[in-house]
């Protein structure tokens, strides 16, 4: 079988991945996936930082504004999707640049997930009684269950939660029991991972969110939920749209609003470098992806280490 190259940019939000994918992309003759749980949604722009089609230089972007609110969509599904166009831009003898900060999705993509039952639909029912009854119960479940899923798994993560509880209570095993996953083939994988100093990180999100706050999010909000995106759909779970449903609905004043999405944004962005270090086979730029020396730094590694690999 032949291998093509591909290349995955990460690293915790606002670290610059989206510019360093560009010019990636345009030096190595590059399509760009995506790779943010959130940008595949429709009419969420602003609070995701997705990037404006005239900011794309023209270069194809997959994966994107492909689901409305209130559909659901997993990680299995986007490693489904994603292994296709991978090879649809391999067959063009293109380079797909995988570019986001959702680290599940990445691992499902490249290293595959287990095999698993399909869901129940009154297990579910059962178990999301029980959480509405005693919110957090799940989770508490699920670490006296599985520990090792508990400790992956955010307890406010709600629907990995679910999931990994439904798995164990049908398959009475925990995860890492299972089945060993189908690993992507075809493809030598380079890993870049961003970053930035933490302070810097930290200062950048904060102006973010605020730009987010009083740039537009919240008439996108408002138009939203016009159009009939139910609030309770998943993207509102998000940051910065958690926060802003919150104002809408009188719950927060303006400024609690942005100080909560800022709080919530660097606890996330601490939570995916965690997630991010532990894989052995990143390759570390101190920097954010938009400055020129780190991007020419990434741009050099990535040549020397292609054309090392034997195969373009």
């Amino acid at each position: 079988m032949e291998t093509y190259p591909l290349i995955a940019i990460a690293g915790p939000t606002g670290s610059g991945k989206s510019e360093l994918a560009l010019r990636v992309a345009r030096q190595f003759q590059g399509e760009i996936v995506n790779c943010d749980s959130l940008q595949i949604y429709r009419g969420f722009n602003i609070g995701t930082a997705k990037l404006r089609p005239e900011q794309r230089e023209g270069i194809p972007h997959h994966l994107i504004d492909i689901l409305d609110a209130g559909e659901l969509f997993t990680a299995g599904e986007y490693a489904r999707l994603g292994r296709g166009v991978l090879r649809e831009i391999a067959d063009r003898r293109r380079v797909p640049v995988i570019a986001g900060g959702t680290g599940f999705y990445l691992r499902a993509l490249l290293e595959g997930l287990p095999p698993g039952p399909a869901r129940s639909e009154d297990l579910r029912a059962q178990l999301l009684g029980r959480e509405g009854r005693r919110p957090g119960v799940l989770h508490r479940l699920l670490t006296r269950l599985d520990p090792e899923a508990g400790a992956r798994i955010h307890p406010n993560d709600l629907n990995k939660t679910l999931r990994a509880l439904e798995l164990r209570l049908l398959r009475n095993a925990p995860a890492a029991t299972q089945e060993k996953p189908e690993g992507l083939s075809g493809f030598r994988v380079w890993k870049i991972g961003l970053n930035p100093p933490r302070d810097a990180l930290y200062d950048r999100l904060n102006a973010r969110l605020r730009g987010m706050f009083d740039e537009g999010l919240e008439e996108e909000v408002r138009g939203l939920l016009a159009a009939g995106a139910s609030p309770l759909a998943k993207p509102f779970e998000s940051l910065g749209y958690k926060e802003m449903l919150l104002y809408i609905t009188g719950r927060l004043d303006r400024e609690k609003a942005i100080e909560a999405a800022q709080i919530a944004t660097r606890h996330y962005a601490k939570r995916q470098l965690t997630w991010f270090k532990r894989d052995a086979e990143m390759h570390w730029f101190e920097g954010f992806g938009g400055d020129t020396t780190i991007a020419e730094r990434a741009c050099s590694y990535l040549g020397q280490a292609i054309s090392n690999s034997n195969i373009s």
